[in-house]
């Protein structure tokens, strides 16, 4: 009996040798402090997708700063499901219905190539969606895999009302969702080298909303020592979409339409939200907008109150760029030439109730839409005089119509992209102990942002909002890639992985010019076309 004994517990030592062996060589298990997970295998990479960095916020963690995920897996968990999005009222979705996504939502996912190197440099990615909506599987990592110099994160983060809601007290604070990013790199510094990543080489990067989100993260002291360098893709925390100023008023409002009972008590609003189902505040979004998906910001971050438990953001950007107290590392910011095609082109659709395109109904609307939907609300003490000067100067005697559209992006592109940046490349220049640089793409796709949010082929929209960054990450509301755009993709993948290696900054053959302090006159942006590039002071 005893030998049975003995006979079973060898062959069970043997049985765990031999699958501990395996999963110690299988590059698809990986070891974190939960316990084992197991990723997918792809043609030129891994991916190990789902990965829980914060416990799920809801119920009486809504409207909270997010809890670090702590929980123990006793089984290998399946890092192979493809994450789904946080809740959100999606402006890409076809139809009247907009909602999708889960409120169980903040994971990590990591992608490694397989060309089998050691301490790879880290590029972590913040989504775009003005703060509202967006999905990561829309970035489709193959360019960067291909290069396979470089792992990628993508970060999930809460959205909309469930992410950025606030009574701009210290009641419901706000800015989870920027709060959920700041876990997620935290997370990252303590597992990425379990995937193969180096932690003191992670380049942070976003689009849009997640550029802007980039921005401010490294304008949070708790960033220094975790990020080395930072690349905003059209989206700067100084654009006036970014900080919200009558975020009160839209808490407000939403209690009001969630039929909360004290809809001017934030405490009792608090209460009462987190008892509504997630659906039913997400989907109160449409209450806020007036043509399509306008203004595409009315959730979004906020300066709290300097009392606000586990606060993101208590000063202006602007005036922490002056302060100097932020992360100092290098920087770079970019547009592309005609950025305002978001959200300018959805003024091409067709309005049902006249037959006529959107944009007619701003020749007798124009001081009220222009105030909420370029949000000069925001930064402008005096808004409707402030869009009756931007008419002026952008359109002089003509009437808003389809053939005077261009005028219009114009003005989309410099109220809510370029000039942002631009006083940000002033701001940093003078502030800034490390070195700024920014770049301008101009090479229009054939078939971008623009073709998408208006349906129409018949007007060329120039370089529009995402035309660089889609030939980083495939995204699928673009057109297949041309020969030089292909060429163009290697370049910018080439200037990241570099950028995070050695802090310098090429395109292909083009060097970056810093922005310091004795500028002179303006910032040095570098102008990127189909074939070449220069420097160009603005």
């Amino acid at each position: 009996m005893k030998f049975k004994y003995l006979v079973l517990i060898s062959i069970l030592i043997v049985a765990f040798g031999v699958w501990w062996g395996k999963s110690k060589n299988d590059p698809l298990v990986i070891q974190i402090t939960n316990g084992q997970l197991r990723g997918k295998d792809h043609d030129e990479y891994y991916s190990y997708e789902s990965i829980p960095y914060a416990e799920t916020p809801s119920g009486k963690l809504r409207f909270e700063a997010p809890q670090p995920y702590v929980r123990k897996w006793h089984e290998v968990f399946d890092a192979s499901v493809p994450p789904k999005p946080c809740m959100q009222w999606d402006q890409f979705q076809d139809k009247p219905d907009k909602l999708t996504g889960i409120e169980d939502c903040l994971t990590v996912n990591i992608y490694k190539p397989k060309t089998g190197k050691s301490n790879y440099p880290v590029m972590v990615y913040l989504h775009g969606g003005c703060f509202m909506f967006g999905d990561v599987n829309f970035y489709h990592p193959n360019y960067l895999m291909e290069n396979g110099n470089i792992i990628l994160v993508k970060v999930v983060y809460r959205l909309g009302p469930l992410g950025f809601l606030s009574t701009e007290d210290e009641v419901i604070s706000g800015n989870f969702g920027l709060k959920d990013q700041r876990l997620a790199l935290k997370w990252l510094q303590e597992n990425i080298a379990q995937f193969g990543g180096d932690p003191k080489k992670i380049m942070l990067t976003g689009f849009s909303a997640g550029g802007a989100s980039t921005h401010l993260q490294m304008l949070h002291t708790q960033s220094k020592g975790v990020i080395k360098t930072a690349v905003s893709f059209s989206g700067v925390a100084l654009n006036p979409w970014v900080i919200n100023r009558n975020a009160r008023e839209n808490a407000f409002k939403l209690a009001a339409v969630m039929k909360c009972p004290k809809t001017e008590n934030s405490l009792e609003i608090k209460k009462c939200l987190q008892q509504k189902p997630a659906e039913d505040i997400v989907s109160s979004v449409k209450h806020f907008q007036n043509i399509g998906y306008n203004p595409f910001t009315t959730f979004g971050p906020v300066v709290e109150h300097e009392k606000a438990p586990q606060a993101f953001l208590t000063q202006h950007p602007r005036d922490i760029i002056k302060s100097g107290n932020f992360n100092h590392i290098p920087y770079l910011a970019a547009v592309t030439a005609e950025d305002g095609g978001y959200n300018a082109a959805e003024l091409l659709q067709i309005n049902p109730k006249t037959g006529q395109e959107y944009i007619y109904l701003l020749n007798d609307h124009w001081p009220d839409l222009a105030a909420k939907n370029l949000f000069l609300n925001n930064f402008k003490d005096h808004p409707v005089e402030y869009a009756k000067a931007l008419r002026e100067k952008y359109m002089g005697d003509k009437k808003f119509s389809v053939e005077n559209y261009l005028e219009l992006q114009k003005m989309y592109t410099d109220v809510l992209f370029k000039d942002g940046l631009v006083e940000t490349l002033q701001l940093h220049s003078q502030h800034s102990k490390t070195p700024i640089f920014s770049y301008v793409y101009d090479n229009p796709a054939d078939e971008s942002a623009g073709v998408a949010l208006s349906g129409r082929k018949d007007i060329k929209f120039g370089t529009n909002h995402l035309d660089d960054l889609s030939l980083i990450m495939h995204y699928p509301i673009r057109s297949a890639p041309r020969p030089d755009e292909k060429i163009i993709s290697k370049k910018f993948i080439d200037m990241l992985v570099n950028f995070v290696e050695t802090e310098k900054l090429a395109f292909g053959d083009c060097e970056f010019e810093k922005n310091n302090a004795d500028n002179g006159d303006g910032v040095k942006i570098l102008w990127i076309g189909k074939d070449k590039c220069k420097t160009i002071v603005e």
